[in-house]
């Protein structure tokens, strides 16, 4: 089998990739660059790794490219699974310099900066008729508003800053200056509902191969933030209008569409949070996207993974717990305090334990 090489292995996506590529018989290869790691992967830890690898620098370094083709000589003509998107952005840049030495489903950077930006991707929804929240050109007429730049991530910004909340007039107009800051602001109406997320791989000719949903039941910080409990389901509506929205960029590779109210908010054209949701509940996702790189031509099925699974990431959320109580947000609170005993963390292997308790421990140092 094809050895398959896994980018970013700090990352808890890629140890989730890593075990499910190990578990199929793929040789798993797991790189880190040194600077944009202080402690030894879990993923290095991972029974399934056949061999970790440090890389000097950091993904976002000039140098970048040239140590991961050097790397890629080594071996024999692998399949690239980029898990972070600095060096998502650097393949793709440099697509022509690893098409000979390794397979991969990358999108053209063109189309990376199209479905980052966030007006872009509202355009789009709208020529396609796509729901998405109402937009201000100019100050709102009604509140409460979100102020968001075109692309946050290029400025560095975490995912609880990315956007700011306006609930008067006052408000709005501070935070749209603090927001001016990344260019001119994106104003969008505040939308309500729980968040969702519809995750495609699409293939080299833009077809779909593989698509599960997931729900936020849980987030932190709790005003807005990653994930930190969700849950799969299948929306057939939410897929088809996601593939339709990603195939008119011409994207090929791996996606999330994040909803709310049934409208789209963005997309992250790369592996997202949440991944692990996609080992948790069965679905091949992983498995799917290296077959399709390395040629395999494969047919799309329809809900091949299991529905009403929940996964959550142990620290993240009692932190989500402990901020809902806070907030008075008791119906959130106390089912996180019931998922604590009856949901395991995202990443509690039992036939894995020594990449888990590394995940648990490097988890204590960053916190």
């Amino acid at each position: 089998m094809k050895t398959v090489v896994v980018t970013d292995g700090k990352y808890r996506a890629s140890l989730a990739a890593v075990r499910a590529l190990g578990a199929a018989g793929y040789p798993v290869v797991v790189t880190q660059t040194r600077e944009d790691s202080p402690v030894v992967p879990a993923s290095f830890r991972s029974r399934y790794t056949a061999q970790g690898c440090w890389i000097d620098g950091s993904s976002k370094d000039e140098g970048y490219v040239q140590r991961l083709l050097r790397l890629l000589e080594t071996l024999e003509h692998p399949v690239l699974f980029c898990t972070g998107a600095d060096t998502l952005n650097q393949v793709s840049r440099r697509r022509a310099a690893f098409a000979p030495l390794a397979d991969f489903l990358i999108a053209a950077p063109e189309v990376l900066d199209q479905l980052n930006d966030k007006e872009s991707v509202h355009r789009r929804c709208l020529e396609l008729g796509i729901p998405v929240p109402r937009a201000y050109d100019a100050p709102p007429e009604t509140y409460p508003v979100v102020i968001k730049p075109h692309c946050g991530e290029k400025f560095g910004l975490k995912a609880r800053d990315r956007y700011v909340i306006a609930q008067d007039a006052a408000e709005f107009q501070r935070n749209y200056q603090a927001m001016a800051q990344y260019g001119p602001p994106i104003v969008q109406e505040k939308v309500e509902g729980a968040g969702e997320g519809a995750d495609l791989l699409l293939g080299p000719e833009g077809e779909l191969l593989c698509a599960l949903c997931h729900r936020r039941l849980r987030e932190y910080p709790v005003t807005g933030g990653p994930s930190t409990c969700c849950i799969s389901f299948y929306d057939e509506e939410m897929i088809r209008q996601s593939h339709a929205l990603l195939k008119s960029f011409g994207f090929v590779g791996m996606a999330m569409v994040e909803w709310k109210g049934r409208r789209v908010l963005e997309v992250n054209p790369r592996v997202w949070g949440s991944f692990p949701l996609t080992a948790c509940c069965g679905s091949p996702y992983t498995l799917r996207y290296v077959q399709a790189a390395a040629g395999e031509a494969l047919p799309y099925t329809p809900q091949d993974f299991q529905t009403g699974v929940k996964m959550r990431f142990v620290f993240n959320d009692g932190a989500a717990t402990l901020g809902y109580l806070r907030r008075g947000d008791w119906k959130r609170a106390l089912g996180g305090m019931a998922d604590f005993f009856r949901v395991r963390e995202a990443l509690d292997q039992n036939d894995d334990r020594g990449a888990y308790r590394a995940y648990l421990k490097n988890s204590l140092r960053k916190r």
